[in-house]
């Protein structure tokens, strides 16, 4: 397991490492709600205050520059709707691929696939995170149905 890395006054985010299969469902569900908020502040809590993410080509150290690079993307990205699915997981690690839906400036919709890997620190933080992907052009009659995930297709059918 990697060193805990996350400030000690910070309460541990349950569940902790080692994952379970459970326990791992719980962590990507909580990554994709928090995703879903489009909240910069709220998605860089989970990561530990030096946690080191590769995007593509992009790498970004700490909170703070989680937090530009994910307002930067925001604004560029609207609209973002997102889904994630566990794929692996082997003690404080886990693989998810993904899935999500936006639009440009233009009105242009996308679709973006990929994975990502993660690593947690002790206390349940998200430590480090590489993660790859690809964007494909969609017209609006190509687009998943809005709302709750309940409404929309099972996690198994991200394709």
């Amino acid at each position: 397991m990697s060193s805990d890395a996350s400030d000690e006054t910070e309460p541990p985010r349950h569940p902790l490492p080692p994952f379970t299969d459970q326990s791992a469902r719980i962590k990507v569900q909580a990554a994709e709600d928090a995703w879903n908020t489009r909240d910069p502040q709220r998605v860089a809590a989970a990561y530990t205050p030096e946690s080191v993410w590769r995007n593509r080509s992009t790498f970004v150290t700490g909170r703070r520059e989680i937090e530009e690079f994910l307002t930067d993307k925001w604004e560029r990205e609207r609209e973002y709707a997102l889904r994630k699915q566990l794929w692996a997981f082997h003690e404080n690690r886990i693989a998810v691929r993904f899935q999500y839906e936006w639009h440009d400036a233009t009105g242009q919709w996308w679709r973006s696939y990929g994975n990502e890997q993660w690593e947690f620190d002790a206390r349940g933080y998200l430590a480090r995170r590489e993660a790859r992907r690809t964007h494909h052009r969609r017209g609006a009659s190509h687009l998943r149905p809005e709302g709750d995930r309940g409404r929309l297709r099972p996690a198994a059918s991200l394709t």
